[in-house]
């Protein structure tokens, strides 16, 4: 398994508190909560693509 997969779990647990305040915070834009899923998703899309290839360029290196 890779060694993120917890550390992604980790950082997830904060990001679900957040958007949780987010969604049912009455004097919040339904449209920052939607912006603001994006961004997360984004972001952790962009985080697992580099841990994808940084483990690709660390096995190919120790081959």
């Amino acid at each position: 398994m890779n060694p993120l997969v917890p550390l992604s779990i980790l950082l997830l647990i904060p990001i679900t508190a957040v958007l949780t305040v987010l969604f049912t915070d009455t004097g919040i834009e339904p449209l920052l909560f939607k912006h603001a899923v994006i961004t997360f998703a984004i972001l952790f899309v962009v985080g697992g693509g580099m841990s994808f290839v940084a483990s690709k360029l660390a096995d190919r290196s120790n081959a």
